[in-house]
């Protein structure tokens, strides 16, 4: 598998609001940290996350997390 487009080494901490998100894992999309779809013709696929209730989250932006969509640190060993 290629690697992902790394967009940025530090997560982007959102307010979210209850729903359902598709967090970009090919690292393209221009409306990070979400898909836009620029993934197509690629082996990469959005990872669904469903929000039940409104909260912070801190999307990982590195694409290196072993806990997709979240951050868990990965981008300080990068």
């Amino acid at each position: 598998m290629k690697d992902p487009d790394r967009p940025q080494l530090s997560p982007i901490i959102q307010e979210v609001e209850a729903g359902t998100y598709a967090w970009c894992s090919c690292g393209k999309s221009a409306k990070q940290p979400l898909c836009d779809g620029s993934h197509a013709g690629t082996e990469f696929r959005p990872v669904i996350e469903k929000i039940e209730a409104k909260t912070t989250v801190a999307w990982c932006a590195c694409k290196g997390t072993g806990n997709a969509p979240r951050c868990d640190g990965s981008h300080s060993k990068l």
